[in-house]
Parts: C-alpha cells; structure tokens; sequence
C-alpha cells in the first residue's frame, strides 16, 4: 500500500460475535461492539471472550476493533470500569469509544479513545478541544452540513468519524433527557425508550388539532451512499454505519453495499486508500433498500429539506414493489417488475395511514396470494419489507474475504524454494531437500497449478512466478505439501506481526481551556472525575448530570428537526403564517409534550408540559 494515500476506514457496527466476523468478511475495516457493560446500547453488551476471538479474526486483516463503553457512570461505577478496560486493552481492542471524561482520569491501558458522537460534537472548538486533549478519533454530531464538516476539518487534524447509514436519532446526540424524564430510562446510559417514535397529537394553545396519531419526532433513516466522495473531499476519515442492535442479515447486506461503493471511489482517486487488506468476494448483489429502513434521507448534509421524516410509521417499509393493479379473488396483481416470493412480507399504508403488513402464501410472476386478505384497493402502492429469497442468501455463507497473495516457486542446490508474500507484506521462504531429476515432460503448468489450491484458506494467488535453471521433475505430494507448510507459516506471521498503535491519553503543555466557563446540566456530569477533568480545562461551575438531579423546566430535547417548518410554517424560509396559536403541543396518551423554536439556532426544543 501506498502510505501517503489518506486512509478512509469503512466502520461497521457488531451487535454480537457473529456480526462482527461477518462485518469483517463483507469488506469493514473496523467493526466498533459494544463493552460488556457501560455501552450506549445496553441491548447489546458482549463478553471480553468473544472481543478477544473478535479481534484476533480482524487483526488478520489489519482491520481494527473499537469498543463502546459510552455511556456516563456513577462514580462507584469507575473501578469496574477501569479494570473492565484493562481486560479489553488485554483483548486485544484497538480503540475505546467513550463519552464520560471521568475514563480520562482512570489509569489506563495505552489504549486510543475516540469520543463518541454522545459527547456532543459538531463545533469546530469542541472538536479542537477533543484533539488538544488526546483523543484519536472524533465522531461528529448526525445534523451536520457538507460544509460544516469541511470547516472542522480543515481546522483540525484528528480523523473524523461521520454517520453515513442507519437509523437517526431526532435529537443531538447525547443531548436528549425525553426517556430519562418520562420513565427514568436514560439514553446517555444506554436505556433510551425511543419516545421519538411515538404517535403524537399536534395541538395548538387553543386545543385546536394540526395534526392526529402521526410520528411527529421520528425521522427517516440516513443514507449518504451517493455523497461518500463528496464527504471524502471534505475530510472525512471513517464512514461509519449506524446499527448495534440490528441482525446479522443487516450488517452482511449494508457493509458490502459501503465497501463496493467506497471501492469504486478509490480505483478511480489514487489519494485515497484502504487501512486494512483483503478483497472480499460476494454471493449476493447487496441492496440496502432489502434490509430494515423507514425510508432513506440525505438528512441535514445539503442544508434544510422537507425528506427527512417518517410520520406515517417508524416501522420498516423496505422497498417499493408497485402498486396493486387488479384485485380478482383472493389474487392480487401488482404493477412494477420485481420478482416475488412465497413467504415475502409485503406492506402498505391504509385509508387511517397507518403501515399494515402480509404475507405472501404464493407468489407466480406478478400475482401474488396472500395467507390472510388485507383490506387493500387499487392503486395502492406496495412495499416489500422482508425479501424471503434474500433472507435466505443471507442465512448462508455470502461473502469471502481473502488476502492476495504473490507465490515464487524456484531450485536452488540441494532442492527447492517457496516463497509467499500477501498483500499487507507478510512474508515467508522455506526450502526443501530434494534429489533432482530432468523432467521428461514439462512441469511449469503442474507446479503453478498445485500452488495455486490456496482454496481453503484465507488467501489467493495473485501471481505464480517459476525460476529454475533446469526443467526439474517436482512431485505434486512435495508441491502440495511445500504449499501446505508454507501457507500456515504465512497465517502465524499474521498473528505475529499485527502491532497495535499504543497511545497514552494526555496532551503535552498546558491543559487546553475548554470551550465555556461552566456547564449546565448538558454537560453530562455524573461521577468526581469528571468533574475533575472539567477542573482541569478551566470550567469554574459544573451542574450535575440531568441523570443525578433532573432540572426543572429545561428542554429533555433539542432537535433541528423542527415541525413549523414540516408544516410550511418556517419564517427564515419562506414559510407561510401559521393559522394555529403557539405554543403548540404533542399529545400522546397521557404525556404532552410542549414545544419551543429557537430559531436563532434553527432548531427545536422539546419540553414535558406541566
């Protein structure tokens, strides 16, 4: 590899051991899973045993692990923390995501840290601060513009993490308190109960309704695919992929849909280049429309636009099929030329626009017949959120991930010598005795070929080089097991060579003044280390985390989601006048919500109304 291209990591999430393998094998070059504990989806925790099996597959590639333990703790929460973190630097975990501050002052490993998108960070002086104070990768904030990302990363060198698919959560990350108000269940400890994908009442200050039973604060799923190079311009380091608690199917089809999308984008830009090594083969055509998705949006990254929400259902609509062209029976035929399957599921939006789903009993070209007769009409538009064929493909081996490999066979004076080396630059030579004979007929396409077997290991001959003075008889058994021996020296020079990039946490000069004097209960405050390391970086007044002491009358959610622009209502662009009284409200059940518009920050603010 060319080492002054610029490294852009394809980042997959791993909910379990299984996934992290199979994000490997479609194309990652880093998988982040979560801590056993002390993760931001606590749904999703995983034993030091199954990190430690985890990374050593990865590291074959030198492909990196990252562990999320990003979560804030209680201060009689930090001694299991840090020998925790002790077990997984042990493991063999290349880097540590974190949100609490109090980690920094624990005595750890020489282990990088990354801060997570939890911690806030979508100013160019927050994300300066993080890199003055030792962290190696930052994960900016969702709500980004192009632009905003380009003028962090032009005034700053750390390697920039962004979201580039999956689910989006409505709120700035780590600055939603809606759960941990209304049930106790905090999203800054990994335990959000996902009120934001709810059905609300808009209601305005006279108790007229704007809106009835829609999902007013749940938005559709991110999907940048088409803007990677544009990201990749902008400084972009790691595109990362939303996802730590979705299957298996999910992080095959997504991260080899990611790796041929960013392929392309390096064959044909030679500044750019891979941190990890392996050409992965697929089985499959990787569609991302197949896996979970409630409708795909570009978000914020091109400024405000209307398709960034999914009212009607926080529910999977996966792909568009067509629509329902005649109703005969219980036959249903359907416009559009995707073919269907037995055992499909299929959805579309009733009369009420609600999502409603069935199942395909049969399926014959473009009729299908369900198990159970919806309440469908013609012209209904049709959705196919579970592929029955492609969840099959996706229940069997679909990708292989092998490592290319140059082979150099040739004599030498007292037999023979083979020589591999990879594409990562691992490298072995053994030798075999053997008495030399002229060979009656010639050997040069036997010998390429019985090197050549790398079948059933982790490699594959890129190119089979033969060098010898005489046209030498050499047996197929001793080819075979030349490449046999070498092919498993190869594999331990693996485990052997692989080096970790070691790092201490600590800035070098005096401690850099954070970005304001005092925090309010936003800072996420919850243990004394923490408190410390704000100390430390100047901030005279520190609130307690909303968790410890819930602050009255504060916004739990600030959004740039904002519903009087959805409604057509925004004044800074070009909006028309509300006929509805503010303050307008979201009712469901017995919680109402009140909502506030800071438009000098364009965003939304999300109150419990009392």
């Amino acid at each position: 590899m060319n080492h002054t291209r610029r490294s852009i990591e394809l980042l997959s999430p791993a909910r379990n051991l299984e996934c992290g393998i199979e994000a490997i094998r479609h194309g990652a070059d880093a998988v982040y899973i979560g801590a056993p504990k002390f993760g931001a989806r606590a749904a999703a925790g995983n034993s030091i045993e199954d990190i430690k099996t985890l990374c050593a597959f990865a590291h074959f590639y030198q492909a990196r692990i990252y562990v999320a333990l990003n979560t804030i703790l209680a201060d009689d929460e930090l001694d299991e923390a840090e020998k925790m973190i002790r077990k997984i630097y042990e493991a063999g975990a290349d880097a540590l995501i974190i949100q609490d501050m109090g980690i920094t002052q624990l005595h750890l490993p020489p282990i990088a840290l990354h801060a997570s998108t939890q911690t806030d960070n979508r100013t160019v002086e927050k994300v300066k601060f993080l890199e003055q104070v030792g962290f190696k990768q930052v994960v900016l904030a969702r709500e980004l513009s192009l632009q905003e990302i380009a003028t962090i990363a032009q005034q700053t060198t750390v390697p920039l993490e962004v979201f580039v698919h999956g689910a989006l959560c409505v709120s700035f990350s780590g600055q939603c308190y809606l759960s941990a108000a209304m049930c106790g269940r905090s999203a800054n400890r990994g335990e959000c109960a996902q009120y934001c994908r709810l059905p609300y009442s808009m209601i305005d200050a006279d108790g007229k309704v704007i809106a009835s039973n829609k999902h007013l604060l749940s938005l559709k799923d991110l999907n940048l695919s088409e803007d990677l190079e544009l990201l990749m311009d902008a400084g972009v380091s790691s595109f990362k992929i939303e996802g730590r608690l979705k299957d298996v199917a999910y992080v095959k089809n997504i991260t080899a849909f990611y790796r041929k999308k960013i392929d392309e984008i390096i064959a044909k830009r030679q500044e750019f280049g891979r941190p990890s090594f392996g050409s992965s083969t697929y089985l499959f055509d990787p569609v991302p429309e197949k896996s979970f998705n409630r409708g795909f949006t570009i978000y914020l990254l091109n400024g405000r636009n209307k398709e960034i929400t999914a009212f009607d259902s926080p529910k999977s609509v996966g792909e568009v099929i067509g629509k329902v062209k005649n109703i005969k029976g219980k036959t249903i035929s359907v416009s559009g030329h995707k073919l269907l399957n037995n055992g499909d599921g299929l959805a579309f939006f009733n009369k009420q626009g609600e999502l409603e789903g069935f199942k395909v009993n049969r399926a014959e070209a473009n009729k299908i017949q369900p198990f159970e007769m919806p309440a469908i009409t013609l012209n209904t538009l049709l959705y196919r959120n579970y592929d029955a064929r492609f969840e099959q493909q996706m229940a069997k081996p679909s990708a292989e991930r092998k490592l290319a490999v140059n082979i150099s066979f040739s004599d030498n004076s007292f037999g023979f010598t083979l020589c591999m080396e990879d594409e990562s630059g691992a490298r072995i030579m053994i030798t075999r005795p053997f008495k030399k004979e002229k060979a009656r007929v010639s050997q040069e396409s036997n010998i390429r070929t019985q090197l050549s077997k790398l079948g059933n290991t982790l490699f594959e001959p890129e190119t089979v080089n033969i060098e010898m003075e005489e046209d030498w008889f050499v047996p197929s058994s001793v080819l075979t097991d030349m490449r046999q021996q070498a092919t498993e020296k190869l594999l331990l020079s693996h485990n052997i060579r692989y080096r970790r990039e070691l790092t201490e946490f600590r800035q070098s000069g005096e401690p850099a003044p954070f970005i304001q004097g005092q925090l309010s209960y936003l800072g996420n405050v919850a243990n004394k280390k923490a408190e410390s390391f704000y100390q430390q970086h100047g901030v005279k007044e520190i609130d307690k985390a909303f968790e410890l002491e819930q602050s009255k009358n504060v916004p739990l959610m600030f959004t740039r989601h904002c519903l009087r622009y959805s409604m057509g209502w925004c004044p800074l662009h070009g909006g028309s006048k509300s006929p509805f009284k503010e303050p307008y409200f979201l009712s469901c059940k017995d919680k109402r919500l009140r909502l506030h518009f800071n438009c000098s920050n364009c965003e939304m603010q999300v109150f419990i109304d009392k």
